[in-house]
């Protein structure tokens, strides 16, 4: 775990509650333009926060009780993998961590896509794997019949993660000699064929991508049901946890998390975060009353098990500092923050909470922040390829090339 607490903003169009495109203001007309988001995540970016995850989905919006686009809420969006390569330029030190599903996606076009960020971004990229189970987003590519169960579909995204983590192995770091004596541009020993045959899947070569300078990007997943916590402690290097869901609270699915870890036979601890809600007010009345205003316009009150899947919470800065210091010291390394309304929220995330953290001892000042990859600043360990050859150490025997 991380000696600082892990602080990440979920980005999504105008805002995770229903209703935010109302109170968006001029940002509302521009969600499917890049300045909408390089606006947004350069404010994080320059204010500390450690990375942002850009929501995606194969649909264009939520579906009504007839099926139905629901058209009283944000509908439309951008691809977060391109969005996120096309702010990583306007960016220094934040993580970008796109949606990519695997449903329907071949890890192939997975994992090229992600290096290409990786390195466009001098090593910030992350991925948050996710599955597609629905129908409609079946229907979107008539390759397969809609309504696998998902069960399923984590076993064959588990079968996607190892693909991707295999083909981001494939070349190994020095692979690219540029030898103008030998005319060798690569050394070809130094490519690796992706080898893998799986039930659901069967990958034969390498990525076109030379490594990336994480290696392997780091991988998130949600574990916001008991499946998704099992698939999440098998592909991913950070776990989100809902506090709320089936009315559990936060330190119940942190020791689940661990309990998964330790019968999947890991000796890896996994930074785990709590994902919450957030509306952030002037004072807890001021915010009860934005939440809702909000919840009146959309017609339904915006919570767990009603739109939500995690606690969401009209509160203030300090009474957020105070519950993320409580969650740090039961052992989370950190939170990922929705912001119900963006840009309000996320820019209060960025201007008062982060500097509301550093006073109370729960991060580090900007100006010392690491600005080393993602992987260094989650805290998690440097990837080592599984080609990777053994360092020689001591004299090499006779005949035994080093």
């Amino acid at each position: 775990m991380p000696d600082r607490t892990t602080l990440v903003t979920a980005l999504q169009g105008a805002g995770w509650h229903p209703a935010a495109w109302r109170v968006a203001g001029p940002a509302a007309q521009r969600l499917s333009s890049l300045r909408h988001w390089r606006d947004v995540v350069v404010e994080q970016d320059r204010l500390g926060i450690d990375a942002v995850t850009i929501e995606d989905s194969f649909t264009a919006g939520p579906v009504d009780a007839a099926d139905d686009l629901d058209t009283t809420t944000v509908v439309g969006r951008l691809d977060a993998l391109l969005v996120a390569n096309a702010v990583a330029p306007a960016t220094r030190a934040v993580g970008l961590v796109p949606t990519v599903s695997v449903t329907h996606t071949e890890p192939f076009h997975v994992a090229t896509g992600l290096q290409t960020l990786d390195h466009v971004s001098l090593g910030r990229a992350g991925w948050r794997i996710q599955v597609s189970p629905t129908p409609r987003e079946s229907a979107l590519f008539g390759r397969r019949p809609g309504g696998d169960d998902v069960a399923t579909l984590f076993d064959e995204a588990r079968e996607a993660a190892e693909v991707v983590s295999r083909l981001w192995d494939s070349w190994d770091d020095d692979a690219i000699i540029r030898d103008v004596t030998t005319g060798r541009f690569i050394d070809r020993d130094r490519i690796h064929n992706a080898e893998y045959a799986g039930r659901h899947l069967s990958v034969h070569g390498a990525s076109i991508v030379p490594r990336s300078p994480q290696g392997r990007p780091p991988v998130f997943a949600l574990a916001h049901r008991a499946d998704a916590a099992a698939f999440a402690v098998d592909a991913a290097d950070v776990v989100l946890v809902t506090p709320g869901y089936q009315g559990r609270e936060a330190l119940d699915l942190l020791d689940e998390v661990r309990h998964l870890e330790q019968v999947a036979g890991s000796d890896v601890r996994r930074p785990v975060l709590a994902d919450l809600a957030v509306l952030i007010g002037s004072s807890t009345a001021a915010a009860a009353d934005e939440l809702a205003a909000l919840d009146a316009a959309a017609g339904t009150p915006y919570a767990v098990g009603s739109g939500s899947d995690t606690s969401v919470l009209a509160t203030t800065v300090p009474e957020l500092v105070s519950l993320i210091g409580d969650l740090r010291g039961l052992g989370f390394a950190g939170v990922r923050l929705r912001p119900l309304r963006i840009p309000i929220d996320s820019t209060a995330i960025a201007r008062q909470l982060v500097p509301a953290l550093v006073t109370a001892g729960l991060r580090a000042d900007v100006a010392s922040r690491p600005t080393a990859d993602l992987r260094t600043r989650l805290g998690i360990a440097p990837a080592v390829s599984r080609y990777a050859r053994p360092s020689v150490t001591g004299p090499v025997p006779s005949g035994v090339s080093a």
